[in-house]
């Protein structure tokens, strides 16, 4: 599933195609993806001009006057600005058209991904009782370790919690708990102030140079100009599983924690 450096560079990559455009049209191949497509969408869309595209967690709005267009990629949604006359491919559900000739295409094989609906100056469901946005000043040590007391469930789970901070899945989960020298199995609230610091700054460190490289290549997933990631070369943990550890050189240890995928060092982590 594309997590929070894919989401973010498909906004960085959307925002001049379509930020000042005016929706033309809104045409749906079907009448739902995951959930149905509310009838605003149809309705209130068209004719309004795009004043901004937000990222909220793993969700894009497309805001105007009218209410926000809210968007998630699910498993293998993508997102692409074409030309108007761009033959329809297999598994293209919408099309957003705009004002200079283009449409925003959205396809989605599996269907996992979601087209809704916020009124202005509400919050979508969806988006109600997230935790902080992790690259915000709101996310730190301190806000971890308090969060993190008492709780007995592993601080890879912990971390992965969208309550607790949005937008870290399982890649960079992983790659931040190596990076702060944590096992990924070791209870939430057994983990100190001073290193729940590092663990902080490890996620926003390697969410920061994602998004910088592109994301994170996945089966499925490529950015909204053709061109994958370029994260997925430079992972220590994830997807390493039986490899040697970069700093120690052992086999890494993989095992499976809320039916996640897990991959970390038993020497450099504790």
């Amino acid at each position: 599933m594309p997590e929070l450096p894919e989401v973010e560079t498909a906004r960085r990559g959307l925002r001049p195609h379509v930020v000042g455009r005016t929706v033309i049209q809104v045409q749906l191949r079907r009448p739902d993806l995951r959930w149905p497509i509310p009838r605003e969408v149809e309705e209130l869309l068209p004719e309004r001009r795009i004043d901004a595209i937000r990222r909220r967690a793993k969700y894009l709005l497309l805001d105007t006057d009218a209410g926000s267009a809210l968007l998630h990629l699910g498993m293998s949604g993508s997102l692409r600005v074409l030309p108007e006359d761009t033959p329809v491919r297999a598994h293209d559900h919408v099309d957003i058209a705009l004002d200079n000739g283009r449409v925003l295409r959205l396809n989605d094989p599996r269907r996992f991904g979601c087209l809704l609906w916020q009124r202005p100056g509400e919050t979508h469901p969806l988006l109600a009782g997230l935790g902080p946005e992790p690259l915000s000043d709101g996310f730190d040590g301190e806000y971890l370790f308090a969060l993190s007391r008492g709780r007995k469930a592993p601080v890879k789970t912990f971390l992965m919690d969208q309550s607790v901070v949005v937008g870290v899945g399982n890649i960079y989960a992983a790659e931040a708990l190596f990076s702060a020298g944590i096992s990924p199995l070791r209870a939430a609230g057994k983990v100190s102030r001073e290193r729940y610091a590092a663990l902080a700054e490890a996620v926003k460190s390697i969410l920061t140079h994602a998004i910088a490289r592109g994301g994170t290549t996945l089966r499925d997933f490529i950015s909204p100009d053709g061109a994958p990631g370029y994260f997925e070369q430079e992972l220590l943990a994830y997807g390493r599983g039986g490899q040697p550890c970069p700093r120690c050189g052992r086999a890494l240890k993989q095992a499976s924690i809320g039916q996640r995928a897990t991959v970390w060092c038993g020497h450099c982590q504790r």
